[in-house]
């Protein structure tokens, strides 16, 4: 089946949100489908445009109306599946449903192509509300079209278990994982009994890292004689989320002064290839997302839990995940704003020794060549 993938936006180098779209088309490939990946940036001469594989598909020009051009114009895109035969466009949702985007799957639709559209987060209004204020009129927009334009999709692929959202069916997948692109975890325990914990993320609110910071704070305030305990930080803080109070904390480094644990919690920036795999592999323990109800979800398959199965650690978080939520090798934590229980996870790690291997090979169902393919079988059911 020819297949165009359609991205709304371009892609980084670094960011794991481009490498998953990357696996996602590499599996659609794995099951034998042409693929076409369809995203928008910048060409090497500043103009801004719309690529099709890395070849120009629609130069917009510089400027800001260039910049408006690219989210009103989308008659190449059309112009492409017609002229290609496409048969089937998966689209990948920016939350930025407009009535540009209800014409053009409208003339999809007529024209005998069928679509659905991932939704990464749902429900998301919550989650990309503290960023409002930057395009408020584009969080609008989205509210006021969203309902219109999945009317003219076959389907809505989501991480979540919504059986319906925005008026249209669900497609329900698991955040896949590439097992190509994670190599397996090699734990070097420290001569000093100290134990290491890991949170690779660009670090937001729902991650809810300030509570393993309280948590730590707490624990060596009120035990005699504590073991030595490191929180490793790995990818980009915000200088807000770092240094300035929000609705839920005072921020890291407010909490981590409380405390006087500087020396405790160990902010890298971000890591790659090996520098991020010798982080990985002073721990034994990583850290997923501790507050995922500060932005209205309680059910949710994130990339980052599937990522640490993947290499083979264990680890915490506090949502609801039926992948994990009963695997021997997770720590479920309260989703509420106490301090994560450090003694817990102490004995947790105590008393439980995993193999990486035995941890890896519980998430190979959940490769993106699997999880994709079973995208193409419920569309086609249909």
């Amino acid at each position: 089946m020819r297949i165009l993938f359609l991205v709304y936006h371009g892609f980084s180098e670094h960011s794991g949100i481009s490498k998953k779209i990357h696996y996602q088309v590499k599996g659609l490939r794995e099951n034998g489908h042409d693929v076409r990946l369809c995203y928008y940036g910048f060409a090497e001469n500043g103009h801004r445009c719309r690529f099709i594989d890395g070849t120009i598909l629609k130069d917009y020009g510089t400027g800001r109306l260039a910049a408006l051009r690219q989210r009103i114009y989308y008659g190449c895109i059309y112009n492409y599946c017609i002229r290609e035969n496409i048969e089937f466009v998966y689209a990948r949702s920016f939350m930025n449903a407009s009535p540009w985007l209800v014409r053009l799957f409208k003339k999809l639709q007529t024209a005998g192509i069928r679509a659905v559209t991932e939704i990464p987060t749902y429900p998301y209004d919550s989650e990309f509300s503290p960023y409002i204020w930057k395009q408020p009129l584009r969080f609008v927009i989205d509210k006021w079209f969203r309902n219109s334009l999945y009317r003219y999709m076959d389907a809505i692929v989501t991480f979540s278990d919504a059986t319906e959202i925005f008026g249209q069916r669900t497609i329900n997948i698991s955040n896949g994982v590439d097992f190509d692109s994670i190599p397996i975890h090699h734990y070097h325990a420290p001569s000093d009994d100290s134990i290491h914990l890991i949170g690779v993320a660009e670090v937001h609110i729902w991650h809810g890292y300030d509570r393993l910071i309280a948590g730590i704070g707490e624990y060596y305030k009120n035990t005699q004689n504590p073991r030595q305990v490191y929180f490793h930080i790995v990818g980009g803080v915000h200088p807000n989320e770092r240094y300035k109070a929000n609705a839920f904390h005072p921020g890291m480094q407010a909490i981590i002064d409380k405390y006087g644990i500087q020396d405790r919690i160990i902010f890298h920036g971000q890591l790659f290839g090996d520098a991020l795999d010798e982080v990985f592999n002073m721990s034994c323990f990583a850290i997923g997302s501790l507050a995922r109800h500060r932005s209205g979800i309680t059910i949710i398959k994130t990339l980052k839990n599937r990522e640490y199965a993947t290499r083979g650690i264990p680890f915490i978080y506090s949502e609801q995940d039926s992948d994990f939520d009963h695997q021997p090798y997770v720590v479920k934590a309260k989703p509420d704003e106490s301090p994560i229980d450090i003694p817990q996870i102490l004995e947790f790690i105590d008393h439980h020794q995993f193999q990486p291997k035995d941890i890896r090979n519980t998430v190979e169902r959940l490769s993106w060549k699997i999880q994709m393919q079973k995208v193409i079988h419920q569309f086609m059911r249909n």
